[in-house]
């Protein structure tokens, strides 16, 4: 895989390994990470996504049994099945449609644990309370800053700060009204 970040147009060269070609790849799993040839995150955000899934199938006789107590369910999906879902989120580029697809697994998985469907109008908050959760995307900012606060605590000549943290950040907006995005998602 050629990382294309830049969108910028260079020669396509093969790549060989001991005279065999190595196929060319738009993605690939790295330490349990999915990178993509483009940097994005969706692949990532899918895997993650089903990681947490594969957990829960592993989980599902505890969870769907009515005869344990929905806190310690709660706690049960915070300690084994959260945690796959969060591996390595603390570098992700986030946008709104990420931790959107992330909420929404997450609360069809907590309402599966209460036996409870959308057409029962049950509010998600009232479902959190019972189970004790807290919403993923707190979650998700916890985990960014604590791991900022990680990157903060290294010496100042380490690659981070001189990567990550001194850049300097000149973004200029067009002139005029900004284009409308709400109706392309």
């Amino acid at each position: 895989m050629r990382c294309d970040f830049g969108n910028a147009a260079h020669e396509e060269e093969d790549v060989s390994l001991e005279g065999q070609m190595l196929p060319k790849k738009d993605a690939f799993r790295y330490l349990g990470s999915m990178l993509q040839k483009d940097g994005d995150i969706d692949a990532d955000v899918c895997h993650r996504i089903k990681a947490g899934w594969m957990k829960w199938r592993q989980a599902s006789s505890i969870l769907c049994d009515k005869r344990v107590p929905q806190k310690l369910k709660g706690k049960f999906y915070r300690t084994a099945i959260r945690p796959p879902m969060l591996y390595g989120t603390e570098c992700w580029p986030t946008k709104r449609r990420h931790v959107q697809q992330l909420s929404v697994a997450e609360m069809r998985m907590l309402r599966w644990i209460c036996g409870h469907t959308r057409m029962d109008r049950v509010r998600n908050d009232d479902i959190r309370d019972r189970l004790g959760v807290a919403p993923i995307e707190e979650k998700l900012i916890q985990h960014r800053l604590r791991w900022f606060g990680h990157v903060q605590r290294r010496p100042s000549e380490a690659p981070v700060h001189c990567g990550v943290l001194s850049q300097d950040i000149n973004v200029r907006r067009g002139k005029g009204r900004p284009k409308l995005t709400w109706g392309r998602q």
